[in-house]
């Protein structure tokens, strides 16, 4: 496939209405799947255009978080079934501007941000303070109260994803929203806000474009931010929960991740691959901070089931993500593809380590896109940077074990702390195991994605705080009035 659309000039959406950056300036957005497509421009806002978003959100709180939770309730529930009228259409773009293929995961994606949607339209009434039995002469009770202004910091590797995070749950607790799209993938968000926004009243639900390092700064930092909402890496993470804290904002942080995924030596199943090859996150380039990069396989089926996996692994196509036939797209930009290049090379370069799959040798693609094939390390070390350091790309670290305690100990030996994965036909093994990692998303016999309704987030440096659930929404974007009344 070859053919792109017409470049298109999209706009931010503040305040209801679509508008420029103030000075002007536009950026090109350049398609992964060729670096020399400009597919659309976008304006590329600065810390005015920042002050113009969170204006509008300010100027509308009031009036948003002053409705009975039915109303909010209603135009939620609209926007659900707004979006998913225009799936396809959705899924389409995130092909294009993310590079994620279409069938394995563009259309998961939109998916997940209809039912989020959903989700959090169904739970509105459940915004709801307790009363305390304090005696006939006196009513105490609490009233959860939204926070305000929140600011949503998006990544590039699953946008609509994120936002789905986010959006929804902000609003229904009565929030309004500012979203920053990434730099480098603005184009599903801004359509979102296209298919949304007159649904909502202006600026309850606001859309900026432009650097991180420049409007999301701007963002965090401006002291009519309430909340910073934030998703990426734990570099930049660190920076934007110091920045926010410094002016005692809330803020929530998911950040990266470098997952164990522990297979027991009873799991040695065709099921059980199939979960494992989900877990990898193949299929989003391993562009994800759950992947489950460090496979962890029991030396009495280590050579058995690692075989039978690669030959999985050779069956996925790397190819134009807009292509139905490609189980994975390209990574988003030329430095990610770099860095993930500069890894494999570190990684072949280890004492002892054995290359159990290049899938270079099988790649059919490549420039101008940004394609990275598969790459399995077999006989890793857990101390080896390869399998420390989140490469947010398809590579897979195997490291065999013997006993329960080692693989706990590797598994745990960790900065992250973010998603696990155990396979073991004996459920009471796999409990135990469970309850030992060190992890805020821990997966039983499956290797899925995110669920709606759960709590998602992680442990240590993979971030605080919970998306996706009730709980998320009543921690994350609430806050607790309590009222002390003398009736006599």
């Amino acid at each position: 496939m070859t053919d792109f659309p017409a470049p298109k000039d999209w706009k931010m959406y503040i305040g209801g209405e679509w508008v420029d950056a103030a000075d002007g300036s536009r950026t090109d957005v350049i398609t992964p799947i060729d670096r020399n497509q400009v597919v659309a421009t976008v304006p590329d806002g600065k810390a005015e255009d920042a002050d113009r978003a969170v204006a509008a959100a300010r100027a509308a709180f009031p009036a948003w978080a002053g409705l009975h939770f039915k109303e909010r309730q209603k135009l939620i529930l609209r926007c659900a079934d707004a979006l998913e009228s225009a799936t396809e259409e959705l899924a389409q773009l995130t092909a294009l501007d993310t590079g994620n293929a279409i069938r394995t995961q563009a259309r998961p994606e939109t998916g997940v941000l209809v039912d989020l949607f959903r989700y959090m339209g169904g739970v509105a009434g459940e915004v709801k303070g307790v009363t305390l039995p304090a005696g006939d002469g006196d009513l105490h009770y609490t009233k959860r109260e939204p926070l305000g202004v929140v600011a949503g910091i998006l990544p590039w590797n699953s946008p609509l994803m994120i936002a789905a995070f986010k959006t929804p749950a902000a609003l229904t607790a009565g929030n309004t929203l500012v979203l920053k799209s990434a730099e480098d993938a603005p184009l599903t968000i801004v359509k979102m806000a296209e298919i949304i926004g007159d649904i909502l009243p202006p600026g309850v639900f606001n859309v900026v474009t432009g650097k991180g390092s420049v409007i999301g700064e701007a963002l965090v930092q401006h002291p009519d931010v309430d909340k910073v909402s934030f998703t990426g890496s734990t570099g930049v993470g660190r920076h934007v929960a110091e920045v926010a804290g410094k002016r005692l904002a809330h803020s929530s942080m998911e950040l990266g991740g470098k997952s164990p995924n522990i297979i027991f030596p009873d799991s040695n199943t065709d099921d059980v691959l199939d979960q494992v090859l989900l877990a990898t996150r193949f299929a989003r380039q391993g562009q994800s901070c759950t992947m489950g990069s460090r496979l962890f396989l029991h030396t009495e089926i280590y050579d058995d089931f690692l075989g039978r996996l690669v030959e999985r692994i050779k069956g996925m196509k790397v190819g134009d993500p807009r292509d139905e036939a490609s189980d994975i797209g390209c990574v988003i930009n030329e430095k990610q593809h770099r860095q993930i290049a500069d890894y494999i090379e570190l990684g072949k370069s280890m004492d002892g380590v054995e290359i159990a799959y290049d899938g270079a040798d099988d790649l059919e693609v490549g420039e101008p896109g940004f394609y990275h094939a598969p790459v399995v390390f077999s006989k890793a070390k857990n101390e080896w940077k390869t399998s420390q350091e989140e490469i947010f790309g398809p590579v897979l670290s195997v490291i065999p074990w013997t006993t329960e305690d080692e693989v706990v100990e590797m598994a745990n030996d960790s900065d992250f702390g973010l998603a696990a994965f155990v396979f073991c036909r004996d459920i009471d093994k796999a409990l135990r195991m469970a309850d030992r990692i060190e992890s805020g998303w821990v997966q039983i016999n499956q290797g899925g994605g995110q669920v709606v309704g759960q709590s998602y987030g992680g442990y240590k440096t993979s971030g605080f705080g919970r998306e996706a659930s009730l709980e998320g929404m009543l921690e994350g974007f609430t806050q607790i009035k309590q009222i002390n009344v003398k009736i006599r």
